[in-house]
Order: structure tokens, then sequence, then C-alpha cells
């Protein structure tokens, strides 16, 4: 009878796994691709009539289309909350710079919802929420990676004189080198993960840096627009148009890739893009060059041109494969429920209250309606102000500012503010932003810090980029370092253990091999075929001494010898959340941020 027991058993316990395996299977993958900085007009199917995307034009034809699908006006605050279904402003991302990119640690990304629900993730391209420990994409979820530094390839934390061609990336947060164009690469590395997991589910983050400028792209491309008329396109709309038939013969790899690996049919694949356009629209003689799909504004704008953007969704299995259009009102936050729902799974753990709300019933009618209010807005500054760059909208209305008010079924271009005629629709909108001010400003005076002192990052890696100052004072670009730009600010920090640190200021990265004071060759065109521009030699600045200071502790400095890379200080450091400043002086006296600084806890 035990024996009898026993088989029973081992056969029960042999039924359970096989089932859990094969749910397991069943799941369907995800793959979402999201562009930088190409807007809604910047598609051939959606009425651009110059540009050359028939892979995606394809696409389009076979997928569910959010018509109106909203974004955050700029990309990092885009980016934090599709990454958690909440407002930018809660998660503390309002920023593109100036330390207000990072993403508070107790919030949950949709690589911790599918690694927590057995799915493997995968991330490539442009992360644009951190670039140290507790921040960066393996920090939050992502099991694999390859990522570029910062809010762009060339950008002040990434790989030094990284050019998008033949660039060093960081593959699970290690610098690699890396042979070919930036989106070749970013997308044949995705690849190689689908490739690698295609027998268990998984979900794929595909996020080119490109079209974001500088508008660098391989010459084939740029040659696909070079005869176009002057009056029809300018010299930076074809390069620009050129990345995107780039990116978009790249995604007709990918179809196929999922179609020889037979498993396009049970495949979520999504693409959208970050914000409104940054270079798909010109201004000539007062002719328009490009398509705004008739809207107003561009990327960075509070009007809609600057925040509403394609979103085409493909599934096979789950019937949604058919093109339609859906015309209720979407956004990014909706995007976490929505895929927890089609895939059947858990939210993550611990997970902050959403904001946004799953549009499967959307996808499954797309009669149904909902009159509810969704904000966006265009911050960019080191606090966040009150109906600052904003837009409410519900339906097709649009309060711009808390002042002007639109109606798009009959005003697309938002060129007639009709807020005196309807008193009531005004009052009832801003009543919906005064709510969701104080629901998002909680948190506006907490700040985010940079740990120090930790096993996994020392030394930590503190760049201008992070810098808290006013607009205009983080040299944010790598361009901006070699032509010795001025900026100032500090770094909040917490200092987690007492300690003895060393502190390097630099003005050049460890990478880069440079002295403090040297010039550097610039990068021409001709080495480099596809520069936008030549970029520029870098600059002596003739630095004589180092200043640091943390918190109210008194200020340390040091002079900097012949041929130093560094000026560096060695000092005890209290543990604690604090603030560093750190500054070169030069021979004139005048003061500059240190770029790069590195700090180590020593043994």
């Amino acid at each position: 009878m035990k024996h009898f027991y026993y088989i029973l058993a081992l056969l029960f316990f042999s039924i359970s796994c096989t089932n859990a395996t094969t749910n397991k299977k069943n799941k369907p993958n995800v793959i979402l691709v999201m562009t930088d900085d190409q807007g809604y007009g910047d598609v051939g199917a959606l009425g651009n009539q110059i540009i050359k995307t028939p892979n995606i034009d394809s696409f389009y034809k076979e997928s569910v289309h959010l018509t109106d699908f909203h974004v955050g006006p700029t990309c990092a605050p885009t980016r934090s909350a599709l990454m958690t279904g909440r407002y930018a402003n809660s998660v503390g991302v309002w920023h593109t710079v100036g330390g207000w990119s990072l993403l508070r640690e107790r919030e949950k990304t949709l690589a911790d919802m599918f690694s927590e629900n057995g799915y493997k993730t995968g991330g490539f391209g442009k992360w644009h929420l951190g670039d140290n420990h507790s921040f960066r994409p393996e920090n939050r979820g992502f099991q694999e990676t390859v990522m570029h530094g910062g809010g762009g390839v060339q950008q002040t934390p990434d790989y030094w004189g990284n050019t998008y061609f033949n660039d060093t990336y960081f593959k699970n947060g290690k610098p690699q080198k890396y042979e070919g164009y930036c989106t070749d690469i970013f997308f044949g590395e995705a690849l190689n993960f689908i490739k690698e997991h295609k027998d268990e589910p998984f979900f794929c983050y595909l996020a080119p840096n490109a079209p974001h400028g500088p508008y660098n792209v391989p010459p084939e491309y740029y040659n696909m627009y070079k005869d176009v008329s002057k009056d029809k396109l300018t010299d930076k709309q074809k390069r620009f148009y050129g990345m995107i038939t780039n990116i978009d013969d790249n995604f007709g790899k990918l179809r196929k890739t999922l179609e020889d690996l037979k498993i396009a049919d049970n495949t979520i694949l999504i693409f959208m893009t970050d914000n409104g356009t940054a270079a798909g629209v010109a201004y000539k003689n007062g002719k328009v060059l490009g398509n705004t799909a008739g809207m107003k504004g561009h990327k960075g704008s509070h009007y809609e041109g600057g925040h509403r953007v394609p979103f085409f969704i493909h599934w096979k299995n789950g019937k949604l494969s058919k093109a339609k259009d859906i015309q209720q009102l979407t956004a990014q936050i909706d995007i976490m429920p929505t895929l927890a729902e089609l895939c059947q799974i858990n939210l993550p753990k611990n997970h902050m209250p959403l904001d946004g709300k799953s549009i499967v019933p959307f996808l499954k009618d797309t009669s149904k309606k909902d009159d509810r209010m969704v904000v966006t807005d265009s911050q960019r500054i080191q606090h966040p102000e009150k109906w600052r760059g904003s837009a409410v909208m519900q339906n097709t209305w649009r309060l711009i500012n808390g002042k002007e008010l639109y109606n798009i079924e009959n005003d697309k271009g938002q060129k007639n503010d009709i807020a005196s005629s309807h008193p009531e629709k005004v009052a009832e909108m801003r009543v919906f932003y005064e709510k969701w001010w104080t629901k998002v400003s909680a948190d506006f005076d907490k700040e985010v810090y940079i740990k120090v002192g930790i096993p996994q990052e020392n030394p930590v890696t503190l760049t201008a980029h992070d810098v808290h100052a006013p607009n205009g004072n983080q040299p944010w670009n790598q361009v901006y370092i070699r032509k010795g730009s001025k900026g100032y600010g500090y770094w909040t920090l917490d200092i987690t253990e007492n300690a003895k640190y060393k502190v390097s200021l630099r003005r050049y990265p460890i990478e880069s091999g440079l002295k403090i004071n040297t010039t550097t060759p610039a990068i021409t065109k001709q080495e480099v075929p596809g520069l936008e521009e030549n970029i520029p030699a870098g600059v002596n600045l003739h630095y004589q001494k180092a200043i640091i200071q943390f918190g109210d502790n008194s200020a340390v400095e040091t002079r900097i010898e012949n041929n130093a890379m560094s000026a560096d200080f060695t000092l005890n450091l209290a543990k604690g959340k604090t603030n560093l400043t750190a500054k070169f002086i030069d021979d004139k006296g005048e003061e500059n941020v240190a770029y790069y600084v590195y700090i180590q806890k020593l043994n």
C-alpha cells in the first residue's frame, strides 16, 4: 500500500512539473521596440510621403494601433513612466540631466515584473535612468544588457570616444568593444538574446539611441535621401530619415528572425517611440518640410506633436494581427498593467500604486469608451513647477499650462484657444490637475542618492551629467568636455560606511588615458564617414588646483602636478547622506566643475 502511494505521489509530482513547464512555454514572449526622438509623422504608414519605412509599414498593416497614445515630451521621463506604470514626476525622473534622471530605488520595472514571473529579460540600447549601481538596468530586473551610457551615445557618462561607429558599450555593466553601427549592434545583440532564449518566455526591451542626435548615419542610408530636393528636406532631415530607414531594415530582420525561429505567432511585438520628433520637421521660408501629421509642436513641447507618438502592437495568438485603430486616450503608464494582463502574470512584488490602467478591454472592443484624464508635462528643471509645460488630456480635450483649451477633434493643430467659451471644462480639468499635482509632488523634496563605498561599484564614477544645478550648467556631452564648457553644481551621495576614501578628480575619464592639462585631436568625417560634424579637438584648460567639499565640512584643495592624470584626495568620510562639490581652478582663477570624479573606499 505504501508503495502504491509512493508511485501516486511521484505521478502527481510529474504531472505538476509537466503542467508548470507547459504553462511557462505557453506564455507569450514580449518584444518592446522604442526608438529615440522619432515622431508620429516620421513613419511612412502615418502619412510621410518621403521616408522609407517599408518594414514598419508592413507591420502597421498587421497590428492594432493606438492612435491617441501619449508619452512624455522628452526621453528619460517617458522611459521611467513606461518602465513603472507610474507618472515620471512620482518616480523622480522629470529631467534628462542634473541628477533627476535617476529612477528612485523603490520603483519596480517591467523587467522586474517579467523576471519575477519566470521570464528571461534583456535590454539593448538606451536606458537613461541612471548609470550607477542601484539605478543601472542590471540592478532593475534585466538579466542581460548591452547599453550605452547616459541619455545617448557620446554623452558624458558614455564610453569615451564613441561616435556611433565601432563603439564600446556596456555588456552586463562591463565595457566591451563592438564593430559596426550602433543601431545594427543593438538589434544584433537583441537577436542573439532572442535566439538563445527562443524555447522559454522572454522579455526583450530594444531601445536604440537612433535617431537621436548627433545625426551620424552610415553613408549608404544618407545616400538614399541625398538627392531629395532642398525644398523638401534639409540636410539634417536627410540624415535623420536615413537613421530611421536603418532602424526599419533592422526591424525587418527582427521580424524575419521571429519567423525563422517559429516563435512569431506567440510573440507580442510592440513598436513605439519615446517623444515627438526632434529633426523630422523643419521650417524654410514659411514652408513646413516633413510630416507634422497635422499636429503642433515637437520634442519637448506640451502641444500634441511633443508627446503623441506611434504605438503598434501585434500578437497573432492573441488575435491582435489585423489592422485596426483604437482611438481611446492611452499613455505609456498603461503598458505595464496591459502586458501583465495579456501575459497573465503578476505585477512586481512591492510595487508602488499604478497610475496607468490595462487597455486590454479596448483591444478586445474598439468601440469601448472611457472618459479618463491623463497628464503629461515637460519640467526639465531642478525643482518642478506647477502647470509648467503641462497638458491635461481627456478624450479630444487638451488643457495647456492650465490656461489654453483646445478640442483636437476639429482643431488638430491646436490653433484656436476656446478656453473663454468653455470655462466649465477648464475648471473641471484644472480640478483634476490639482489632485494629480498633489499626488506626484509628494516626494519632490526627497533627493535621489548615489551610493558610495559599496563592493558592487568601487570606485563609484560620477559625471557632470548628473550634477544638480540650474539648466545649462551640466556639461552632459563629450563635445562639451572637449570644448571645456563651464559648469557647476553638486552630487547627492550616500556614504554607506565610515571609512577612508580616495577621491580623484579628472578632466577626462579613466578609459581615455588622458592627462588633466592636455589637448586631444579632433575626430573628423574623413576618419569616420557618416559623422554629421567633426568632433572637435579637446582644448587645454590649464588647471592649477582642485577643490572638493562634502556637505558642511571644510573645503579641501590640492595643487595639480605636471602631467597629472587626476587630482587626488585621501580622507575619512562619515557614513550618511551628503552633497559633494568638486571643481578645478584654472590659471585665470576661474572655476569649473570636475567632469569626472571617482570615489574609492580603501581597505
